[in-house]
């Protein structure tokens, strides 16, 4: 099938442009970038394309960019389906301009087994209409104490490995772990958080706080478990991921370790950079996300450095809890938020407030998780997968989480007023979603 895209305000973050012009889609693949003002019938004439099995689709001038990548989603299967399912997960990631999710193997059993591995995948086949990668547990059951099968794991398509919010404590463990991750070229995404400073925190550190009686961390225990793991990549020279940097203290340490050339990467989560530690309010739990919220310092710290390229990835971290777990008091309530629907609406207003232009929203959206994992995705080059999303990034509205396609909707932009909303989501080329 031909489709062709006119009248696209097109969003490039690999030539970091934000330009009018028209997009050529045949079997699935980005065929060719074209200028504004493309006439749809000499086009398809001087390409000997049969206009009756091609589709022209006219954007309005509305925004064209490559579908989201979205590293560290939780789908709770197997044993929590009630949460969240492959495919409930998949229709919010469609409906939010994601077209690829990367999936966290924090589930009950754990991802560490190569059948555990084998029966999500073929149900995210079966049931998700968006791209579906499992990443599997570094350590067996995510305790920490002994190495999961890696090479087995990468066979049967784990695509990077982590304990998520488990930080392995045990350096020994961890170092092994590293030096074998590095033998098999297999990515490790870690935590880098300080276990037992953080242990028990529903709030960071100060004033706040203290004022809240809620138990806090100080954002130097992310800058202690950052360090600790660096120092284990200098050994090791594995391949590394810093699953969520939300502190300014981190970042000199992250900094440093690039300019030293360390093969490590960095993202951040939606929510550290649209919100700060002042929005849980009156123990709201769901802005209860791990790790809490950051002052507003820390929030423009870390967009900034998104800006700048030394955090590369942003991602949703959708964590779907259900009403049980939120309606307890604060400190005993689940950590965590969806944002598979939300990501791209909440990114807008990183936009609107002048921190991050578009083209370097999609960089960290959509490239650098594509780059990172190394996927053809995450672009809009030629020979590129036609995973694609137009929306509109001025289209206000009010956030209604029991619209959500998410089976919780347990999203701290419930009630707020919104700006950006995705219009329709190509995947290959073919429509998973459009906004009626």
């Amino acid at each position: 099938m031909t489709l062709l895209f006119i009248n696209a305000r097109l969003i490039d973050p690999e030539a970091d442009t934000d330009s009018l012009g028209a997009l050529l889609v045949q079997d699935g693949k980005i065929t060719e970038v074209l200028p504004e003002g493309t006439e749809p019938g000499q086009l398809f004439r001087a390409r000997n394309i049969d206009e009756n099995s091609a589709e022209v689709f006219d954007c309005g001038g509305k925004c064209l960019a490559p579908g989201i990548v979205d590293i560290g989603v939780k789908v709770c299967e197997p044993g929590e389906r009630h949460k969240e399912s492959y495919k409930t997960a998949g229709l919010a990631a469609a409906a939010g301009g994601v077209t690829t999710i990367v999936t966290r193997p924090d589930t009950t059993p754990s991802i560490d087994s190569p059948e555990t591995l084998e029966f999500v995948t073929r149900r995210a086949q079966a049931d998700a209409p968006v791209h579906v990668l499992p990443m599997a547990a570094l350590t067996k059951g995510r305790e920490g104490c002994e190495m999961t099968e890696i090479g087995f794991l990468m066979d049967a398509g784990a695509v990077a490995f982590s304990d998520c919010d488990h930080v392995v404590s045990n350096t020994k463990v961890f170092s092994r772990a590293l030096t074998y991750a590095r033998s098999c070229g297999a990515l490790v995404i870690a935590h880098p958080q300080e276990p037992l400073l953080s242990a028990g925190a529903a709030a960071t550190s100060g004033k706040f706080a203290a004022l809240r009686g809620l138990p806090a961390v100080s954002p130097m225990a992310e800058r202690m478990g950052l360090d600790r793991d660096i120092a284990l990549l200098e050994m090791t020279g594995a391949k590394y991921h810093a699953d969520q940097i939300t502190t300014a203290r981190a970042l000199p340490a992250l900094e440093r370790a690039k300019a030293n050339g360390l093969d490590i990467t960095a993202g951040t989560s939606i929510h550290h950079l649209t919100l700060n530690e002042l929005d849980v309010a009156d123990y709201r739990t769901f802005f209860k996300v791990k790790p809490p919220l950051r002052s507003e310092d820390d929030r423009l710290a870390v967009a900034e450095a998104v800006r700048t390229g030394l955090i590369d990835t942003i991602s949703s971290m959708h964590t779907p809890q259900d009403e049980e777990s939120k309606r307890l008091p604060f400190e005993e309530a689940a950590a965590g938020a969806v944002a598979l629907e939300t990501l791209l609406a909440a990114a807008m207003r990183l936009y609107h407030a002048d921190l991050l232009d578009l083209p370097t929203l999609f960089r960290a959206l959509a490239l650098n998780p594509a780059k990172r994992l190394g996927l053809a995705s995450g672009r809009l080059a030629t020979g590129a997968p036609a995973d694609l999303v137009l929306f509109d990034p001025d289209q206000p509205f009010v956030m209604d989480r029991f619209q959500l396609k998410s089976k919780s909707q347990n999203t701290p932009y419930d009630g707020q007023r919104m700006q950006g909303r995705v219009l329709a989501t190509y995947v290959t080329g073919a429509p998973v979603y459009r906004r009626d």
